[in-house]
């Protein structure tokens, strides 16, 4: 393969060892970077690290610190720091298999490919993936790398198979703190039976190659556009409301939304609308903090 492999090593399944690389999966090529530029002069800010009372200082004398109280830090130099670095191990060890839908999708972290290391480890590999695909479940190990420790999972992924790191308990917020204000409410079954048909309508295979990030669109374009100028002046567009996908401040019953939805044809996209539901009995509860809905005329 042309790509470097980020981690070799071998997956041990109690006797059996498995040597495999594994690649990084995913990119961040989409992301357009900025610099911070002196527009009189046209040249690149930089960045001076100063001390309150002192002044500019040398970066040898900067050290690491934690705040461990407001104003009070604990220093450490790099050597002290490197000196916890777990060194890189060569084997991860699957110690727990669970079921493929057991594992929240919030701890998942980021994923990479896995691949038998040379043609005597493909017939081990294959039977490991196949094993996991029948079983339907995912391996569960730790594995360090690059002087941290991570939780990973290993999963069947076509001919290969695909590790992701996962998150630790404390790096995930518990998500009863944020749904607790939302009713416990039963739905209308006619509005249910709307929504579900509408999902019908518009389900089908996932393809990401169908969606663009528009905004980095947008702004690449722009960006073309001034380096063709050579010149600093601003590129204004005027728009008006038409064509931009905005639907106005039109607010509608629910029922009527999701029947307009259902008679659309598939191939023109559903406007944006914004609803607002009637309920046959009034619901007694606290206040809201949010600002109370306008009403219909």
């Amino acid at each position: 393969m042309a790509a470097r492999a980020y981690w070799q090593g071998q997956i041990r399944l109690a006797l059996v060892s498995i040597p495999v690389e594994i690649y990084t999966a995913t990119k961040s090529g989409a992301q357009v970077a900025f610099h911070q530029i002196h527009e009189p002069s046209g040249k690149r800010i930089k960045y001076e690290k100063t001390v309150p009372g002192i002044g500019e200082v040398d970066p040898d004398e900067i050290v690491k610190g934690f705040e461990y109280e407001k104003g009070e830090y604990v220093l450490l130099d790099q050597d002290e720091i490197d000196a916890v670095k777990l060194e890189s191990k060569k084997t991860l060890e699957l110690t727990q298999f669970v079921d493929m839908d057991e594992i929240d999708v919030l701890y998942y972290e980021r994923p990479y490919f896995v691949v038998p290391a040379d043609d005597l480890a493909e017939e081990a590999f294959i039977v490991l993936r196949e094993a996991l695909r029948r079983s339907k479940k995912v391996g569960i190990g730790q594995l360090a790398m690059r002087g941290r420790e991570y939780v990973v999972s290993l999963k069947p992924c076509g001919r290969g198979m695909v590790l992701e790191t996962l998150r630790y308990a404390g790096e995930v917020n518990r998500a009863q703190g944020y749904f607790r204000d939302i009713p416990d409410d039963e739905p209308d079954e006619d509005l249910l039976d709307l929504a579900t048909a509408l999902i019908d309508k518009k389900s089908s295979k996932f393809d990401p190659a169908k969606f663009h990030d528009h905004y980095v669109d947008a702004l690449k374009d722009l960006i073309a556009r001034k380096a063709k100028q050579k010149s600093r002046r601003k590129i204004i567009e005027d728009k008006d409301d038409e064509g931009t996908g905005r639907s106005g401040s039109n607010v509608i019953d629910l029922m009527a939304a999701l029947k307009k939805s259902i008679e659309k044809p598939s191939a023109k996209p559903a406007q944006k609308e914004s609803v607002t539901t009637t309920k046959k009995t009034a619901r007694k509860k606290a206040p809201a903090r949010a600002a109370p809905a306008k009403k219909r005329a």
